[in-house]
């Protein structure tokens, strides 16, 4: 697993939010387990391009920084769930305003998203 090397910077809301919020799918797991998808096996399906390993990764890190909360139920075979803590709620009206505002503008961002790709694959020899 990855070990980091150095001590990340944590001076301003912005790093703390970066910090706990870095990672491709970590936004998406948050809404889609707020929306009642529960177990890994249905996060899997909802977001089908990670794999379940990072997929996996990425909740055991939103675990460590109490946003998600993980139950065990004692039956075979084991079923896992996640919920959202009450601190882990307090995220969802953020998204909400993150994607209504990637909503408003969504010409403008698929544009510019596009021109950067195409962009790198012309520097590429």
């Amino acid at each position: 697993m990855y070990e980091r090397k150095t001590i990340p910077n944590l001076t301003c809301g912005l790093d703390l939010i970066g910090e706990v919020l870095y990672g491709k799918w970590k936004i998406r797991l948050l809404w889609f387990i707020n929306e009642g998808y529960k177990r890994p096996s249905e996060l899997q399906r909802k977001i089908p391009d990670a794999s379940r390993r990072v997929l996996n990764i990425q909740l055991k890190e939103l675990e460590e920084h109490e946003l998600v909360r993980r139950k065990i139920y004692a039956v075979v075979p084991p079923k896992v769930e996640y919920s959202l803590t009450e601190f882990g709620k307090t995220l969802i009206p953020l998204i909400a305003a993150l994607g209504q505002w990637a909503d408003e503008h969504e010409d403008h961002l698929r544009d510019a998203i596009l021109k950067q790709a195409v962009s790198s694959d012309l520097d590429v020899p």
